[in-house]
Protein backbone atom coordinates (compact mmCIF):
# COMPACT_ATOMS: atom_id res chain seq x y z
CA UNK A 1 0.00 0.00 0.00
CA UNK A 2 1.79 3.20 -1.14
CA UNK A 3 2.29 5.75 1.63
CA UNK A 4 1.49 9.37 0.70
CA UNK A 5 2.12 12.56 2.69
CA UNK A 6 -0.56 15.17 1.93
CA UNK A 7 0.43 18.74 2.85
CA UNK A 8 -2.59 21.04 2.62
CA UNK A 9 -3.73 23.79 4.99
CA UNK A 10 -7.41 23.89 3.96
CA UNK A 11 -9.08 21.33 6.21
CA UNK A 12 -12.01 20.62 3.89
CA UNK A 13 -9.74 20.11 0.87
CA UNK A 14 -7.32 18.03 2.92
CA UNK A 15 -10.06 15.79 4.31
CA UNK A 16 -11.62 15.32 0.89
CA UNK A 17 -8.32 14.43 -0.77
CA UNK A 18 -7.38 12.09 2.06
CA UNK A 19 -10.69 10.26 1.68
CA UNK A 20 -10.20 9.92 -2.07
CA UNK A 21 -6.66 8.60 -1.68
CA UNK A 22 -7.65 6.09 1.00
CA UNK A 23 -10.47 4.84 -1.21
CA UNK A 24 -7.89 4.22 -3.92
CA UNK A 25 -5.79 2.15 -1.55
CA UNK A 26 -3.20 4.64 -0.33
CA UNK A 27 -1.98 4.98 3.23
CA UNK A 28 -2.07 8.70 4.00
CA UNK A 29 -0.40 11.02 6.51
CA UNK A 30 -1.49 14.64 6.53
CA UNK A 31 0.06 17.94 7.56
CA UNK A 32 -1.50 21.41 7.66
CA UNK A 33 1.79 23.32 7.46
CA UNK A 34 5.21 22.90 5.95
CA UNK A 35 6.76 22.79 9.39
CA UNK A 36 4.53 19.87 10.38
CA UNK A 37 5.37 18.04 7.16
CA UNK A 38 9.13 18.41 7.61
CA UNK A 39 8.89 17.28 11.24
CA UNK A 40 6.99 14.20 10.10
CA UNK A 41 9.57 13.42 7.41
CA UNK A 42 12.38 13.80 9.96
CA UNK A 43 10.57 11.59 12.48
CA UNK A 44 10.48 7.79 12.76
CA UNK A 45 7.58 7.52 10.31
CA UNK A 46 9.23 9.60 7.63
CA UNK A 47 10.99 6.66 6.03
CA UNK A 48 7.62 5.15 5.11
CA UNK A 49 6.56 8.11 2.97
CA UNK A 50 6.83 7.25 -0.73
CA UNK A 51 5.39 10.44 -2.24
CA UNK A 52 4.42 13.96 -1.14
CA UNK A 53 1.46 15.97 -2.43
CA UNK A 54 2.33 19.56 -1.56
CA UNK A 55 0.14 22.67 -1.68
CA UNK A 56 2.10 25.77 -2.64
CA UNK A 57 0.01 28.28 -0.66
CA UNK A 58 0.75 27.31 2.94
CA UNK A 59 0.77 29.51 6.05
CA UNK A 60 4.21 30.28 7.40
CA UNK A 61 6.74 28.39 5.30
CA UNK A 62 5.36 28.29 1.78
CA UNK A 63 5.34 25.26 -0.49
CA UNK A 64 8.31 26.44 -2.54
CA UNK A 65 10.55 26.45 0.53
CA UNK A 66 9.10 23.15 1.75
CA UNK A 67 9.94 21.58 -1.60
CA UNK A 68 13.50 22.93 -1.50
CA UNK A 69 13.95 21.54 2.02
CA UNK A 70 12.57 18.15 1.02
CA UNK A 71 15.04 18.06 -1.86
CA UNK A 72 17.87 18.99 0.52
CA UNK A 73 16.90 15.96 2.63
CA UNK A 74 16.34 13.45 -0.17
CA UNK A 75 16.64 13.28 -3.93
CA UNK A 76 14.37 10.26 -4.25
CA UNK A 77 11.00 11.32 -2.81
CA UNK A 78 8.56 12.26 -5.62
CA UNK A 79 6.80 15.59 -5.03
CA UNK A 80 3.57 16.61 -6.75
CA UNK A 81 2.67 20.22 -6.08
CA UNK A 82 -0.84 21.62 -5.87
CA UNK A 83 -1.56 25.14 -7.00
CA UNK A 84 -4.87 26.95 -6.77
CA UNK A 85 -3.98 29.01 -9.83
CA UNK A 86 -2.59 28.09 -13.20
CA UNK A 87 -0.09 30.89 -12.65
CA UNK A 88 2.96 30.39 -14.85
CA UNK A 89 5.34 31.94 -12.33
CA UNK A 90 4.14 29.72 -9.48
CA UNK A 91 4.33 26.61 -11.63
CA UNK A 92 7.82 27.33 -12.96
CA UNK A 93 9.12 28.32 -9.51
CA UNK A 94 7.69 25.13 -8.00
CA UNK A 95 9.25 22.95 -10.68
CA UNK A 96 12.58 24.71 -10.29
CA UNK A 97 12.39 24.05 -6.55
CA UNK A 98 12.40 20.34 -7.34
CA UNK A 99 8.78 19.26 -7.81
CA UNK A 100 8.29 16.37 -10.22
CA UNK A 101 4.81 17.27 -11.39
CA UNK A 102 1.91 19.59 -10.59
CA UNK A 103 -1.88 19.73 -10.66
CA UNK A 104 -4.13 22.78 -10.53
CA UNK A 105 -6.91 22.84 -7.92
CA UNK A 106 -9.69 21.96 -7.97
CA UNK A 107 -8.43 18.60 -9.19
CA UNK A 108 -10.60 15.60 -9.93
CA UNK A 109 -9.92 12.30 -8.19
CA UNK A 110 -9.00 10.42 -11.42
CA UNK A 111 -6.46 13.08 -12.44
CA UNK A 112 -4.80 13.21 -9.03
CA UNK A 113 -4.66 9.44 -8.72
CA UNK A 114 -3.24 9.09 -12.24
CA UNK A 115 -0.50 11.64 -11.51
CA UNK A 116 0.38 9.85 -8.27
CA UNK A 117 0.56 6.46 -9.97
CA UNK A 118 2.79 7.88 -12.70
CA UNK A 119 5.11 9.52 -10.15
CA UNK A 120 5.38 6.29 -8.16
CA UNK A 121 6.23 4.36 -11.33
CA UNK A 122 9.01 6.83 -12.10
CA UNK A 123 10.40 6.24 -8.61
CA UNK A 124 10.59 2.48 -9.13
CA UNK A 125 14.11 1.07 -9.65
CA UNK A 126 13.65 0.48 -13.34
CA UNK A 127 13.93 2.38 -16.56
CA UNK A 128 15.29 2.27 -20.07
CA UNK A 129 18.41 0.07 -20.01
CA UNK A 130 20.35 -0.01 -23.25
CA UNK A 131 23.98 -0.72 -22.51
CA UNK A 132 25.11 -1.42 -18.96
CA UNK A 133 27.40 1.56 -18.53
CA UNK A 134 28.51 4.55 -20.54
CA UNK A 135 31.52 6.80 -19.92
CA UNK A 136 30.86 10.04 -21.74
CA UNK A 137 33.63 12.62 -21.30
CA UNK A 138 33.91 11.97 -17.57
CA UNK A 139 30.19 11.44 -17.00
CA UNK A 140 29.59 7.78 -16.11
CA UNK A 141 26.01 6.52 -16.32
CA UNK A 142 25.50 3.07 -14.83
CA UNK A 143 22.23 1.99 -16.42
CA UNK A 144 22.03 -1.20 -14.37
CA UNK A 145 22.89 0.20 -10.95
CA UNK A 146 21.08 3.47 -11.77
CA UNK A 147 23.94 5.65 -10.57
CA UNK A 148 25.62 8.67 -12.12
CA UNK A 149 29.12 9.96 -11.42
CA UNK A 150 31.17 12.77 -12.89
CA UNK A 151 34.95 12.56 -12.65
CA UNK A 152 34.46 9.92 -9.97
CA UNK A 153 32.10 11.97 -7.81
CA UNK A 154 28.50 10.73 -7.35
CA UNK A 155 25.63 12.90 -8.57
CA UNK A 156 22.33 12.42 -6.72
CA UNK A 157 19.38 12.69 -9.10
CA UNK A 158 15.67 12.48 -8.24
CA UNK A 159 13.80 9.73 -10.12
CA UNK A 160 12.39 12.05 -12.79
CA UNK A 161 15.75 13.61 -13.62
CA UNK A 162 17.44 10.19 -13.66
CA UNK A 163 14.85 8.78 -16.04
CA UNK A 164 15.21 11.85 -18.27
CA UNK A 165 18.98 11.36 -18.40
CA UNK A 166 18.60 7.64 -19.12
CA UNK A 167 16.17 8.32 -21.93
CA UNK A 168 18.29 11.00 -23.60
CA UNK A 169 21.64 9.25 -23.17
CA UNK A 170 20.35 5.93 -24.52
CA UNK A 171 20.38 7.48 -28.01
CA UNK A 172 23.17 10.09 -28.19
CA UNK A 173 22.56 12.60 -30.95
CA UNK A 174 18.88 11.75 -31.32
CA UNK A 175 16.55 14.72 -30.92
CA UNK A 176 13.57 14.13 -28.62
CA UNK A 177 10.57 16.42 -28.73
CA UNK A 178 9.06 17.60 -25.46
CA UNK A 179 5.95 15.55 -26.23
CA UNK A 180 8.04 12.38 -26.64
CA UNK A 181 9.79 13.01 -23.33
CA UNK A 182 6.51 13.71 -21.53
CA UNK A 183 5.20 10.35 -22.73
CA UNK A 184 8.32 8.30 -22.03
CA UNK A 185 9.56 9.91 -18.80
CA UNK A 186 6.44 11.37 -17.17
CA UNK A 187 4.05 8.75 -18.55
CA UNK A 188 1.73 11.53 -19.71
CA UNK A 189 -0.26 9.99 -22.54
CA UNK A 190 -2.53 13.05 -22.66
CA UNK A 191 -1.63 16.56 -23.80
CA UNK A 192 1.01 17.45 -21.25
CA UNK A 193 2.85 20.56 -20.19
CA UNK A 194 6.26 21.18 -21.74
CA UNK A 195 7.27 23.20 -18.67
CA UNK A 196 7.77 19.88 -16.85
CA UNK A 197 10.43 18.93 -19.37
CA UNK A 198 12.10 22.34 -19.49
CA UNK A 199 12.33 22.58 -15.69
CA UNK A 200 13.75 19.06 -15.35
CA UNK A 201 16.32 19.79 -18.06
CA UNK A 202 17.33 22.96 -16.21
CA UNK A 203 17.79 21.07 -12.92
CA UNK A 204 19.71 18.32 -14.71
CA UNK A 205 22.06 20.78 -16.37
CA UNK A 206 22.75 22.50 -13.05
CA UNK A 207 24.05 19.18 -11.72
CA UNK A 208 25.83 17.79 -14.78
CA UNK A 209 27.27 20.69 -16.71
CA UNK A 210 30.42 22.65 -15.95
CA UNK A 211 28.70 25.70 -17.45
CA UNK A 212 24.91 25.12 -17.48
CA UNK A 213 24.40 28.00 -19.93
CA UNK A 214 26.72 26.20 -22.38
CA UNK A 215 25.70 22.55 -21.99
CA UNK A 216 27.83 19.73 -23.36
CA UNK A 217 25.60 16.85 -22.32
CA UNK A 218 21.94 17.93 -22.53
CA UNK A 219 21.62 20.23 -25.49
CA UNK A 220 18.71 22.22 -26.88
CA UNK A 221 17.80 21.86 -30.54
CA UNK A 222 15.83 25.04 -31.04
CA UNK A 223 12.35 24.48 -32.36
CA UNK A 224 12.55 20.70 -31.92
CA UNK A 225 13.53 19.61 -28.40
CA UNK A 226 16.56 18.13 -26.66
CA UNK A 227 19.38 15.72 -27.40
CA UNK A 228 22.27 14.15 -25.52
CA UNK A 229 25.52 15.39 -27.04
CA UNK A 230 27.44 15.53 -29.20
CA UNK A 231 29.94 16.28 -26.45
Amino acid sequence: MPHVLLIEDDASVRDGMELVLRRHGYDVDTAATGEQALALLDGPGGARVELAVLDLMLPGMDGFEVCRRIRARTSTLPVIMLTARGDDHDIVTGLEAGADDYVVKPVTAPVLEARIRAALRRAEPSGPVRGAEADLAGLVIDRTGLTVTKHGLPIALPPTELRLLLELSASPGRVFSREQLLASVWDHTFLGDSRLVDAAVGRLRAKLEDVPAKPRYVQTVRGFGYRFGPL
